[in-house]
């Protein structure tokens, strides 16, 4: 008999069995979904053209304000840590959300105040190099950095929580409901690119042309909206019990491990320490059997005689060492998806600012820099289409995987299209510069008689590279999470990306400080058309070659976690009879 609640241990707000027929799936997916659109509308609306602004109104240098913009937006991917733990450990995915985006708002109301009034602006400056400006006073930077900041601290509620809570609708024991999930990532980031689309061609134009005070005023009221249309979809959500804080269950593994280092392991893994089962009888929570990785681990659940069940520093159970287990082992793989980042860092700093040297005129519209970035959100929302309505189904049938390829042969190709993407960013920039100097145009910075629309391939290439990697990363981790510990697992993908921002900061500052040297022009400098970022551009190239090496070997040799439910091979059985069944069909009757 199927049950008429979900079996994953969900439940309402007041901790209440859920209706299947009536919460969770697409209808409450469709409502948090319409919240991100909304939030990307807000978040891109700042952070596309956010190098302008620090150049053209702050007066900030490029290689300044193209690490401070990938500062920021690391802080913005690395704060979903702190999100993560308060969800997993205190508040609930949920509770934790709604807090968060209200810090979120009042940052963006913060940030709208600061770039319209007059006060906290420094006096508008025409000079071709900004450097030679009004700097901005430290008052005028506190409040723009701090309103930033505090949207950071937004973000970082956020952002880890509400994917979550998207793929928490889904009950991993329903095989209908299973088959959804694993469509969910790839429609989830469709969805969310209107959001993005409609912040790089109309924010951005009417940031450059209109205001920024109605640049930024927009995305705040937008953003507001949000917040009240999830609001109002709280009585369909499932919600998952609070387990405690994963980084102590994690730290006592540790920590008895090294305690018991002298301890030998059994040969018989059944006489490690487990609870009883009926402690797994319970809804949502779920026995890990042993796994012979990372076996040090293994003695914290080896019974001693100065060990007791009441002392959880010296005696953990299985399935808490295998779930420690699970979230170490992908921290290699979390370490080879930094470098790719740090290309997609570009897309709102070194590749905007290329296009502020072209000819951006059509007839007598002036196409803004940033919203060059529509062509990766287009590439993106296409090549996401395509792979879950037809490239999954076509390798379905030669791979008999329900989800077409594995998520790390997809994590792979989008770090492959990554590195041609940057090749491709060189050999375009060369280029740039070479009618640079047949126009003499390298000393005095002048506009290069190129269309703008020369940078599209690089800008397409990113979306199309993204679609892979981006909803690939973020499904990984969420995916190979233990169940106690979703949130977290979310926050592996998003801190991927902050760390890249971090480390194209350390990257741009340390090649533009090295190659300055010695009486050399630089590869970066404000005048681009005197720098040489195509040689940054294969620089950046060659390091993700290398990472694409280190990847090839610690995916070789991870190991899949045991899903918690048979429904996957339901699936998988019903691919089989469906890919059996069709020569059966085709053959004549005996």
């Amino acid at each position: 008999m199927v049950s008429e609640y979900t079996q994953d241990g969900t439940v309402d707000l007041k901790g209440k069995p859920v209706l299947k027929s009536k919460t969770g799936a697409w209808k409450a997916c469709s409502l948090i979904v319409v919240y991100e659109i909304f939030e990307r509308m807000a978040y891109y609306g700042i952070s596309s053209n956010l190098i302008l602004y620090l150049t053209t109104k702050l007066h900030q240098g490029t290689v300044t304000s193209s690490n401070n913009v990938t500062n920021w937006a690391g802080i913005i991917w690395l704060t979903p840590i702190l999100g993560a733990y308060v969800a997993d450990a205190h508040l609930g995915r949920y509770w934790t959300f709604v807090i968060a985006s209200f810090i979120y708002l009042s940052g963006m109301c913060l940030l709208t105040l600061s770039v319209s009034l007059p006060s906290l602006k420094p006096p508008e400056c025409y000079e071709k190099d900004v450097t030679r400006c009004k700097e901005a006073s430290t008052l005028q930077l506190a409040v723009f950095y701090g309103a930033l900041y505090i949207l950071a601290v937004g973000t970082g509620g956020t952002k880890p929580n509400i994917s979550t809570i998207g793929a928490d609708q889904f009950d991993d024991f329903d095989p209908k409901e299973k088959a959804q999930k694993l469509s969910f990532f790839n429609w989830w980031f469709s969805s969310i690119t209107i959001g993005t689309l409609f912040a790089i061609c109309a924010l951005v134009y009417i940031q450059d042309n209109v205001g920024w005070t109605l640049g930024y005023g927009l995305p705040t009221i937008g953003l507001a909206i949000a917040i009240i249309i999830f609001l109002a979809g709280t009585p369909f959500y499932r919600h998952k019990i609070l387990s405690g804080s994963p980084f102590t269950k994690m730290a006592k593994v540790i920590v008895a491990s090294v305690r018991k280092w002298k301890v030998p392991l059994p040969r018989d893994s059944k006489e490690l320490y487990e609870l009883d089962l009926e402690e797994y009888a319970k809804e949502g929570t779920f026995r890990i059997k042993p796994t012979p990785t990372l076996r040090f681990l293994n003695k914290a659940c080896v019974i001693t005689g100065s060990s007791t069940s009441s002392s959880k520093w010296i005696l953990c159970s299985v399935t808490q060492v295998e779930e420690t287990k699970q979230m170490l082992r992908m921290i290699p793989i979390l370490v080879a998806t930094f470098l790719p980042s740090t290309i997609f860092a570009q897309i709102n700093t070194l590749f905007v600012k290329q296009g502020t040297t072209l000819d951006r005129g059509i007839g007598k519209f002036n196409v803004p820099p940033a919203s060059l970035i529509a062509f990766a959100c287009l590439s993106f929302l296409i090549t996401v289409v395509l792979y879950d309505r037809f490239f999954v189904k076509i390798m379905q049938r030669l791979t008999k995987n329900p989800r077409g390829i594995t998520l790390l042969q997809r994590m792979g190709t989008g770090i492959i299209i990554h590195i041609v993407n940057i090749i491709v960013a060189a050999l375009i920039e060369r280029y740039r510069l070479s009618v640079a100097k047949q126009h003499g145009l390298v000393e005095n910075g002048g506009q290069v008689p190129l269309s703008i629309f020369i940078l599209a391939p690089q800008f397409t290439l990113m979306g199309i590279a993204n679609a892979f990697l981006e909803v690939a990363t973020i499904e990984f981790f969420y995916d190979q999470a233990p169940e106690s510990m979703k949130s977290l697992g979310t926050s592996y993908s998003l801190t991927s990306s902050g760390i890249g921002y971090f480390l194209s900061t350390v990257i741009l500052s340390t090649v533009s400080h090295v190659t300055q040297k010695h009486g050399h022009k630089g590869w970066i400098l404000n005048n681009l058309n005197a720098s040489h970022l195509d040689y940054y551009y294969m620089f950046l190239a060659i390091l993700n070659i290398l990472n694409f090496i280190f990847f090839m070997i610690v995916t070789k040799f991870y190991v899949y976690r045991a899903e918690v439910s048979d429904s996957l091979k339901v699936l998988e059985a019903e691919l089989e009879e469906k890919m059996t069944s069709v020569p059966k069909q085709a053959s004549p009757s005996d």
